[in-house]
């Protein structure tokens, strides 16, 4: 349940500076480019919405929109920014590096811009990362790479030692671009900065493969990466109907969330089974998986899997756990457990298979950003930018219902965005590839 004081951004305090852009906002006459501070970008879509939820029309939640103010917070001249890449690789990463050097340089004149190397490790003495001066000269051409120029890597860094890094070289905004684990320390950094009271400003840039970060649309690079999925998809389709009893088995990105899975087997229509972290599945008996893959082989001689790398990891619960640097449960691989057993079963049958197994995961996070993805990193980055000089903080920038807002850290980082089971995404997903809801009745021909 979330109430309007979920959505409150903090602020460092009165804007008294007139903006670089203040007479770019004049000279636009349409009112959305003027941003209306006291204006709302509403939770709920629709009304209705809000009253089954028993929320009053006048008192409707909402975001508070992003983009360019008349007065900001930094005095532009005198303004140190921080930039710092963290997690796992993600297309776009290297487009938003460059548009926060460009933007802050040439819109707002900020002239000293710091890249602090392998995300939080990068403040912290010990590792000893070397810090990059940022100038549009260094970063003009890396959206062409995949990757990020900065350096990332995960795990908790203590808070403290960033600060004092922060202190001492005079930093008066850091911009965060990470997922989860990352806006969780942005959000410790906060903490910190607050009681020491300070005026740093701390504004995230969402990075998510996965697309799982609340209250966001669509993360940045999730395009790209569910496009480069589906032409391995299109491989595994190609394989599987060139040999009898053929199967493609393809394993690509999501941990929690089966947005890659989902969207990329819509986009090439040639999958016959998604397997997400979502929805449980059986592998056994009459209703399971393996039963539904020996009857679509025997009526149709091919078929296409998919499969998150989250997903029926209860199947792998005898694996022995542990933790990567940043907390995260490692996953048993669904990929090549599927493989093992469905090479068993048949073999068991006696009956020929085909299987060829497939797993993009590696090449889908690092090329560079697509033409849709490098548009939105730019303008994702572009209103973070607009945010930290006006002085907001503990916020990340995001796009909700279209419309570009600030997202307090807190609600974003609350719970994980997954697929409905009983959205439209997934239904799509069941008309697709035919898919017993269930693996409890035969798939329809496809």
């Amino acid at each position: 349940m979330v109430e309007s004081a979920d959505f409150v951004v903090k602020s460092l305090g009165v804007c008294r500076v007139d903006s670089p852009l203040a007479p770019l906002l004049a000279a636009r006459k349409q009112s959305i480019n003027n941003v209306d501070e006291s204006d709302r970008v509403l939770f709920d879509d629709i009304a209705s919405m809000a009253i089954e939820r028993g929320v009053p029309t006048n008192e409707l939640p909402g975001f508070e929109p992003a983009g360019p103010r008349k007065k900001i917070y930094f005095d532009p001249s005198k303004t140190h920014a921080g930039v710092v890449t963290c997690g796992g690789l993600c297309p776009g990463f290297n487009d938003v590096i460059r548009a926060l050097v460009m933007e802050l340089t040439f819109r707002y004149g900020v002239r000293k811009i710091s890249g602090f190397r392998n995300g939080y490790q990068g403040f912290v003495a010990r590792h000893s990362h070397p810090v990059v001066q940022l100038t549009p000269d260094l970063v003009s051409h890396i959206n062409e790479e995949g990757g990020t120029m900065l350096g990332t890597s995960r795990g908790q860094q203590d808070p403290a030692e960033i600060v004092d890094c922060l202190e001492r070289m005079g930093i008066n905004m850091l911009f965060v671009v990470g997922g989860d684990g990352t806006l969780r320390g942005a959000l410790a950094i906060t903490k910190e900065i607050a009681d020491r009271g300070l005026r740093i400003a701390v504004v995230g840039i969402p990075k998510t493969i996965d697309n799982d970060i609340m209250y966001i649309d669509q993360s940045f690079g999730f395009q790209t990466a569910f496009s480069m999925a589906s032409e391995a998809i299109r491989s595994a389709h190609a394989e599987a109907i060139s040999s009898p009893n053929g199967v493609g088995l393809v394993k690509v990105m999501g941990r929690h969330s089966g947005f890659i899975a989902c969207y990329a087997a819509l986009a090439k229509s040639d999958a016959n089974y998604v397997l997400i972290p979502e929805i449980g599945f059986q592998l056994d008996g009459p209703q399971g998986l393996l039963a539904s893959l020996q009857e679509r082989l025997n009526r149709r001689g091919h078929a296409v899997i998919v499969v998150a790398e989250g997903a029926g990891q209860s199947l792998l619960a005898a694996c022995p756990k542990s933790t990567d640097a940043s907390g995260n449960a490692r996953l048993g691989d669904i990929g090549l457990f599927l493989k093992d057993r469905i090479n068993a079963h048949f073999a068991e049958q006696g009956m020929e298979l085909n299987l060829k197994y497939i797993d993009p995961s590696y090449l889908i996070r690092s090329v560079p950003a697509n033409p849709f993805d490098s548009v939105y990193s730019l303008r994702l980055t572009h209103n973070a930018v607009h945010a930290a000089m006006c002085g907001r903080t503990e916020m990340v920038v995001g796009r909700w219902h279209g419309r570009f807002v600030h997202v307090p850290i807190p609600l974003a980082i609350r719970q994980r965005n997954t697929v409905d089971p009983y959205g439209d995404l997934w239904m799509s997903v069941l008309e697709s590839t035919g898919q017993p809801p269930s693996f409890g009745e035969s798939a329809s021909t496809h």
